[in-house]
Formats: structure tokens, C-alpha cells, sequence
């Protein structure tokens, strides 16, 4: 893997003990591998262990007069020298002892915070990225980061059914996990299997998490192509397109 050319470099570490809240700022984290940082809420088994925002986007936001302190959007690490939303899913970052890898770019933000509140904005959806830890070691402030850029690898894969009834939980998903399956055999990457409701709008901001996001290679579905008013699969999924391209 290739080291990328840029002077980055740790300006503050923070956690918080629930979900929700601002973080604060603490000397040094320990990372645990396929967790997180020890004492933060966000930690945990799931692809969204670690987030990263850069102090250049903080700092402009600041000046439009907004009094915010470090973690108060919510992430764990600011950084400086690096323009941390072009950086593609899949991109290694070394910190200190600690090895992450990025694999989201962004975030839906499903209840507006306090800064939103106040300021009629909050920069972490667009602008704040999440990472997995590979490598677990100790952080703190004055850490330089070293860029690895993204190695050509499997193909990543999102899976979406579309169920009213599996979504309840009232029957189990069935052609999910066969489609996961079939996948994996043909030795692609599954990044994350979903399940929503045949509402337009659920599964249209779900096929956008996993192609903007998530910066999946391939997206799969399964249901809502019948012919009652529920079945919407197909009309969601020409609404998220770009351009439409049909079999040649």
C-alpha cells in the first residue's frame, strides 16, 4: 500500500460516555481492535467505531459564530492537514500505536443536535468520516497520521430487502441471507445486509447510505416488484439514479 503525501496530524482526542451527547476531550485513548476507543458510547462491534472530523471544517464553522468546542459534533478525533471527506472508503489510517481503516464517508443525522438547533447547521453528516480499528495502540494530541491509499480489492457488496412484514420482524428474511450467500461465493465482500419497509422514501435513503456512504461497489435487492400500491422497488431505485442504464 502507498503512503499518501500529506502532513496531518492529531489536534485533540474525545469521548463520551452516552450517545447523543457532545464529546470531551481527554489526554490519550486507548483503541481496542473491532471496537473503538475504551470509554466511548460509539464503540462497539459495528462499522462505525471511530469518527474523525477536520479542524479546518470546525474552524470555518466557528466563523460564522458559532462558540463550539472540540467533540461537541459528536466526533472522537479532530485532525488538521488532511481533506478527511475525499479520502475513499477503504483508506488506512495510521495514528499513534493504532491502525484504522475508513468505512464511511458522512452520516444521515436522524435528530437534529444542539448545535443544529442553535446554528441551523451541524457539519458532521456531510463532513465527518467513521473508520474501524485494525490495530489497536494509544492516541493523543501531536500524533501524526499517515495516509495509505485504498488497495484494489474485492468487490463490496450492500443488500437490501424490501419486506413491510419483514421489516415488523413478524416473518424472517429469508432471500437476504441467499443473496449474502451467493455473494460471498462468488468471492465478493458483503459490507451490510438491511431491511426496510415498502415505503419509497426508506428505501431510497437506504440505496443512497450504501452509494454514497458506504461507497459500495454493487447494491442488491430483493422485493417490492409486485403489483400492489406497496411495491415501490423499482420507482425508489430509478429516483436515486443519476443516469439510468439499461442492458446492452
Amino acid at each position: 500500500m502507498d503512503k499518501m503525501e500529506v502532513k496531518a496530524e492529531v489536534l485533540a482526542v474525545c469521548i463520551s460516555e452516552k450517545k447523543g451527547t457532545e464529546k470531551k476531550e481527554i489526554e490519550k485513548a486507548v483503541l481496542k481492535p473491532d471496537w473503538g476507543i475504551e470509554g466511548d458510547a460509539h464503540a462497539g462491534k459495528w462499522h462505525r467505531q471511530v469518527s474523525l472530523l477536520a479542524f479546518e471544517k470546525i474552524d470555518d464553522f466557528r466563523k460564522k459564530g458559532a462558540e463550539v468546542d472540540f467533540g461537541a459534533f459528536g466526533e472522537n478525533i479532530i485532525v488538521s492537514g488532511v481533506d478527511l471527506k475525499s479520502l475513499p472508503v477503504g483508506t488506512v489510517l495510521e495514528i499513534g500505536d493504532a491502525v484504522l481503516r475508513v468505512t464511511q464517508i458522512g452520516k444521515e443525522c436522524h435528530s437534529h443536535c444542539n448545535i443544529y438547533h442553535k446554528m441551523g447547521d451541524c457539519i458532521m453528516p456531510r463532513e465527518g468520516i467513521f473508520a474501524e480499528v485494525l490495530k489497536g495502540g494509544c492516541i493523543e494530541k501531536g500524533d501524526k497520521i499517515n495516509v495509505i491509499e485504498k488497495e484494489a480489492g474485492l468487490y463490496r457488496v450492500g443488500i437490501i430487502t424490501v419486506s413491510d412484514r419483514a421489516s415488523q420482524g413478524v416473518y424472517e428474511d429469508k432471500s437476504g441471507p441467499v443473496i449474502k450467500e451467493l455473494v460471498e461465493e462468488a468471492g465478493m465482500e458483503v459490507i451490510d445486509c438491511l431491511i426496510v419497509p415498502d415505503e419509497k422514501s426508506e428505501i431510497v435513503k437506504k440505496l443512497l447510505h450504501f452509494s454514497d456512504q458506504r461507497q459500495a461497489d454493487l447494491i442488491f435487492t430483493t422485493g417490492g416488484t409486485g403489483f400492489s400500491k406497496r411495491d415501490v422497488t423499482p420507482e425508489a431505485t430509478k429516483q436515486s439514479l443519476l443516469k439510468e442504464k439499461f442492458p446492452v
